[in-house]
């Protein structure tokens, strides 16, 4: 118990200057999925979606395309899911904006992007530029930022803006 203890304390420590929209008391981290749909060499090859996303309920199912029919999807929960009816600025408004406007604030934030290969983590954070709804959160975040600071010139604040991308 000791130890778990002292663990939540740094995990609080290093989490608690995050503000979000709507959450609860205590809470800091969120876990949002983004499902794409099939494309080009899975449509051709004549695959199936075998997961669906219920964004109301905040959950995933995914079926096993090798079981019976009567064999369940499992089931996840998350704090947001996404489809690809989702549009990137939608995204970006609901996830990561909260974290940059804190970051604004004075709050350190990050948005960490994982999954396998293939799964679009890249058109997730950087998106395309050629359409301004479909730009990801790094040029959507970078945006925000610049604006407020723009905004901000006739107040006596000073910033440095610091950003790293692995």
């Amino acid at each position: 118990r000791g130890a778990m203890s002292k663990f939540k304390a740094a995990g609080n420590a290093v989490l608690s200057g995050v503000k979000m929209e709507r959450a609860a008391a205590g809470e800091c981290v969120k876990v949002v999925v983004r499902c794409r749909p099939l494309f080009g060499k899975e449509v051709n090859e004549g695959r199936a979606a075998i997961v669906r996303c219920d964004g109301a309920a905040g959950s995933i199912s995914i079926s096993n395309p090798s079981s019976s029919a009567s064999e369940p999807p499992k089931q996840f929960t998350f704090d947001s899911v996404y489809d690809h009816t989702n549009t990137q600025r939608a995204i970006y408004e609901e996830t990561a904006l909260p974290i940059v406007r804190a970051a604004m604030e004075g709050y350190n934030g990050t948005v960490f992007c994982y999954g396998q290969t293939g799964t679009g983590k890249t058109h997730t954070m950087e998106g395309s530029s050629a359409v301004p709804d479909e730009r990801g959160i790094i040029p959507n975040a970078f945006d925000t930022v610049f604006a407020d600071i723009d905004a901000s010139e006739a107040s006596n604040k000073t910033f440095l803006v610091r950003a790293s991308f692995l």
